[in-house]
């Protein structure tokens, strides 16, 4: 088993040939550092808006400036926003780019226009809540897509130094 995957700890063996440890290069951290950061997120949201929709409606900001409360729509949002964590989840502990890229993937395909959304519906919005929610959106997008770009470069730079187990992940 090659190096370049695993969790940071020197002597965990879980992966490793008889006899070998693991190290973690530096973009996996960054890597499962990321995925951590977003299914904490999701999860939270998730959970709240799958248990307690009008409570998570009426508390997290700028949620008042969408459209009227649907209590289907909340949980289906949160029991999604769930299945993404979960997903998110399975990919920090694991960081193979089989985990990886499909998680961050799923989570993209939400994240990106959310963003759009959110940027071209400010209407109702303040100054101060429209630059809060373009940033923050802005930013939780660009790390999904962020995690995606570093797999796969981390995963070629593997494949180029010959650990075998990096091409097996293709």
């Amino acid at each position: 088993m090659s190096s370049y995957v695993g969790w940071p700890v020197k002597g965990d063996t879980s992966d490793a040939e008889p006899g070998q440890r693991k190290e973690q290069q530096p973009v996996t951290i960054i890597i499962r550092i990321a995925l951590a950061i977003l299914f904490v997120d999701n999860f939270v949201v998730g959970a709240w808006n799958a248990i307690w929709p009008a409570s998570f409606y009426t508390n997290f900001p700028t949620v008042d400036l969408t459209p009227p409360f649907s209590e289907h729509y909340a949980r289906d949002f949160g029991t999604a926003s769930l299945a993404i964590a979960l997903l998110l989840g399975i990919a920090a502990v694991k960081p193979k780019s089989h985990f990886v890229i499909p998680a961050a993937g799923a989570y993209s395909v939400f994240a990106v226009p959310h963003f759009f959304y959110h940027l071209t519906n400010m209407e109702t919005a303040t100054v101060g809540e429209a630059i809060l929610l373009t940033t923050a959106n802005a930013a939780v997008a660009l790390v999904g897509l962020v995690i995606i770009l570093l797999t796969v470069l981390r995963d070629r730079r593997a494949v180029r130094r010959g650990f075998p187990s990096a091409r097996a992940a293709h």
